[in-house]
């Protein structure tokens, strides 16, 4: 029997695996999805002469870039830099750094498994795993962002808000629709390889229509609305409200983002098991 034979011989299901399924990265294969995010992490900065210390200078280093490119002009969208209040600096990388995880993992998504194409080969990988170690190595990147936050706050402000502490609450609903994003492109990947050539566009429109450059409260009407379709918005200003305002988070409005990130994760997770039959064929 060939490996691409072996491949497509696929065992039924059961209820019990649909339903653990998009989690069996952090139970069956949980020593193998941390050594594929650890591998992943640690290769991004192999050979470089700072090595993980690029993972603290280059997210300063971006909010340098935006912050001289935007931050005369957009600063004085915002009532609490007008206010003295708070820094544009601040308040602009906050935003920045929820975007930066989502826009990590969408434009890595459809060379998921076409990067990995060794591993379509082994009956017993389980291909489902993949969007497990990009994920985690983008909220590795998205913790070492919120300690240059942490430490930017202190010296631009002296203090840190002690309702911080909820921000992984805030950010575990997008780490749901994350996932469900990646698995639809990293099947969406294999079958069409000119994917990722929208994904990197995808990402750079969902920072500039999110409240990560702007304030949506200032826009007209007619343009608010296409802001607050963005999935990144709300999130965004939940991760201000808990780590700049002081603010404790909308229990509500994340209990309902969580449930729709939920069922977009178990959409996304069903569409690549139902289709990764067909990997080994085409690759």
């Amino acid at each position: 029997m060939t490996a691409n034979h072996a491949a497509s011989i696929v065992v039924a299901p059961t209820l019990r695996d649909h339903v653990i399924g998009p989690f069996s990265a952090m139970g069956r294969y949980r020593s193998l999805t941390l050594e594929l995010a650890k591998r992943d992490v640690l290769g991004r900065y192999r050979g470089a002469s700072f090595g993980l210390l690029w993972s603290l200078i280059s997210p300063f280093l971006m909010l340098c870039v935006y912050t001289f490119a935007f931050g005369f002009l957009m600063k004085a969208k915002w009532p609490e830099v007008a206010g003295g209040v708070h820094h544009y600096s601040i308040i602009l990388f906050i935003g920045l750094i929820v975007h930066g995880f989502f826009a990590e993992c969408l434009v890595r998504a459809p060379n998921l498994v076409t990067g990995n194409i060794s591993f379509v080969k082994r009956v017993v990988f389980p291909l489902e795993i993949l969007p497990w170690p990009a994920v985690f190595s983008a909220l590795f990147h998205a913790g070492m962002n919120l300690i240059v936050f942490a430490l930017l706050r202190l010296a631009l402000e002296g203090t840190i808000s002690w309702t911080m502490i909820f921000l992984p609450v805030v950010l575990l609903p997008l780490v749901f629709v994350t996932l469900g994003v990646c698995w639809i492109f990293a099947a969406l990947g294999v079958y069409l390889r000119d994917i990722s050539q929208v994904t990197g566009v995808l990402a750079t429109a969902m920072l500039f229509l999110s409240s990560a450059m702007i304030p949506v409260q200032t826009l007209p009407p007619s343009y608010r609305v296409l802001f607050e379709l963005n999935p990144l918005t709300f999130i965004i200003n939940q991760a201000r409200g808990v780590a700049l305002w002081g603010n404790m988070p909308d229990w509500s409005g994340l209990a309902l983002y969580a449930l729709g990130g939920l069922a977009l994760m178990y959409l996304g997770y069903g569409w690549f098991v139902t289709t990764k039959r067909g990997f080994a064929d085409v690759l």
